[in-house]
């Protein structure tokens, strides 16, 4: 798993390493929200049309792995270059404002049909693919910090016409991880939901930052 300590800081633009650090604290915060869950628990909903933790992270690992592969392949032959900091553009912004940060929406949003959870039930190894998930975003950083990630764009997965920079699709990503794990600390605060995790059940013998 490449982490924040497998980066040379005296080589990495600033954007990579703090990128870096928040795939890793995803990784923590999703390890914390699934320890001891049992099967029941970790699909338990508190409305019929609102998320599971479960489905949270399956939504997570589908968004991933959909922006991965275009972020991946639009670096193959790019020039090198360096960026200290990812500069979105206007729509980049506006996007990230509206969409993804949970700070700045007003109004919820449906998810795209392509990143809408499927699975029935959930089960624990919903945990390890969200961290396999994150170690090939970290995979991607690392490859971009040689590029110019504010001139490189890559076609979006959704919008085909939209094409955003390398840097701002990995700083959605960040950000959206952000987003849907506060989701599913919320929904495991609330009155509602079931107590009584056995440990062991799901993942009670994970150490944070471990794969």
């Amino acid at each position: 798993m490449k982490k924040t300590s497998d980066i040379d800081a005296t080589a990495a633009p600033p954007w990579c390493l703090r990128l870096t650090s928040e795939f890793d604290a995803a990784d923590a915060r999703a390890i914390a929200i699934t320890q001891n869950l049992t099967v029941d628990q970790l699909n338990w909903r508190p409305r019929p049309d609102a998320w599971s933790i479960g489905q949270c992270l399956e939504h997570l690992c589908l968004s991933n792995e959909v922006y991965v592969r275009p972020i991946a392949e639009a670096l193959n032959g790019a020039a090198s270059g360096y960026a200290m900091e990812i500069t979105p553009g206007w729509f980049g912004r506006w996007f990230i404002r509206t969409y993804i940060e949970p700070t700045t929406q007003k109004a919820p949003h449906r998810a795209p049909s392509k990143i809408v959870p499927i699975t029935k039930q959930v089960d624990s190894s919903i945990l390890d693919r969200f961290i396999a998930s994150n170690i090939k975003m970290r995979e991607v950083a690392a490859r971009a910090q040689r590029c110019d990630v504010n001139r490189i764009r890559f076609r979006n997965p959704f919008v085909p016409l939209i094409r955003f920079t390398v840097g701002t699709g990995l700083q959605i990503i960040a950000r959206h991880n952000h987003r849907h794990l506060l989701q599913a600390e919320r929904v495991k605060q609330m009155s509602g939901f079931p107590r009584g995790g056995k440990p062991g059940t799901a993942h009670g013998g994970r150490g944070p930052g471990t794969a």
